[in-house]
């Protein structure tokens, strides 16, 4: 990692807890769509860098949230089990251009970047209820919780990617 993006990826992460706690955390529309905008974090992490230190990190920015919302780490093992697949989804989101280290996250196909989106968003919503729910009985909420805070997240991190999209001239 350059010395860039060391500065570009605290500034991000201070950013995120900030606008998470501060702002999203008071967002609940019909009592189960939640924004959780922080994981851009750990999708936006370069893929050259320390995979060790983005599942420290990670783990730190849901330990940060958890802190803020009382909520007993469920954001911090969410997060910490994104960073720790994320090289997966990579490899099948992405494919042979992520072997190769030849893909830029914000410069790939569409589809591929969305498929990319929603998996970690998923992946990270699903053990993030399962853990806050921990029911059998309230299946039905947590499959409804994460499908439609899944969607609301997926929706805002592609809004955010357009917005601060770098303009390449």
């Amino acid at each position: 990692m350059k010395n860039n993006d060391i500065i570009v990826n605290i500034v991000r992460f201070i950013f995120l807890v900030f606008l998470q706690v501060l702002m999203l955390n008071n967002i609940n529309l019909a009592g189960y769509i939640n924004p959780y905008l922080y994981i851009f974090f750990i999708l936006m992490y370069p893929l050259d860098g320390n995979k060790g230190l983005l599942i420290f990190l990670s783990f730190l920015l849901g330990l940060s949230i958890d802190i803020f919302e009382d909520s007993g780490g469920v954001h911090a093992a969410a997060c910490a089990f994104i960073a720790y697949i994320r090289p997966a989804v990579l490899k099948y989101s992405f494919g042979v251009s992520y072997e190769y280290n030849s893909i830029k996250i914000r410069k790939a196909e569409p589809m591929e970047r969305l498929t990319y989106i929603s998996s970690l968003v998923f992946m990270h919503h699903f053990v993030m209820f399962s853990l806050e729910i921990f029911s059998v009985k309230h299946i039905q909420l947590l499959l409804t919780s994460t499908l439609f805070s899944g969607i609301f997240t997926i929706i805002l991190i592609v809004c955010t990617m357009i917005l601060f999209n770098k303009k390449s001239t």
